[in-house]
């Protein structure tokens, strides 16, 4: 069971995973499920999608898409950065992850289906932000995840100095196939009732 994030953010920024858009199947549900919690909730696009590209930008320019899409929601809100829960699928959530350990302020990160190594490649981890990320953290994972197992993922997370949860979606693999909305309510459960 995960525990429950400290307090329910002023909104979500929700980033999608690689060649997919802000219309995913993971983000709608994710959307309606905060939407449901009075969560306001914005879903974005990376610049390759909106430029009508399929291989995803350089990393500087997907984390500085990211910074850009929070700073703008907040202001919208009428809030600081630090009010907004980041995080999103796959790719977007690891992209929301970076821009929170390079210093961009978030009252928490919730990140579905973490892409932690390439499918048979568990020596190239994406962890070497995870120190320097000091807020609440939720890992929302398929338990036959070919980019982390719950064994690796549980182990990587240890690195990071703020509270971590873990779900594990029994039978889901990275995609999260038919249980986009097993997610969705982890995450919104996470956040608590209101």
């Amino acid at each position: 069971m995960a525990r429950r994030s400290a307090q329910l953010p002023a909104g979500a920024l929700l980033a999608p995973g690689a060649g997919a858009a802000s219309d995913q199947p993971a983000l709608l549900s994710l959307d309606a499920a905060l939407t449901a919690r009075a969560i306001a909730v914005r879903r974005m696009d990376f610049p390759y999608r909106l430029a009508g590209r399929r291989a995803p930008d350089r990393q500087p320019v997907l984390v500085d898409a990211v910074r850009r899409a929070a700073t703008g929601f907040a202001a919208e809100l009428g809030v600081g950065t630090e009010r907004l829960a980041l995080g999103g699928r796959s790719m977007g959530a690891r992209m929301c992850s970076i821009a929170v350990a390079e210093g961009l302020a978030a009252a928490a990160l919730v990140l579905v289906s973490y892409p932690l190594h390439p499918p048979g490649r568990p020596d190239t981890l994406r962890t070497a932000h995870f120190p320097s990320i000091t807020v609440p953290c939720l890992f929302v994972s398929g338990d036959r995840d070919a980019f982390g197992s719950p064994e690796e993922l549980t182990a990587a997370t240890r690195s990071i100095p703020a509270p971590v949860s873990h779900v594990w979606i029994e039978g889901g693999d990275h995609g999260l196939r038919r249980r986009d909305d097993a997610a969705a309510a982890a995450v919104a459960g996470w956040f608590g009732g209101r």
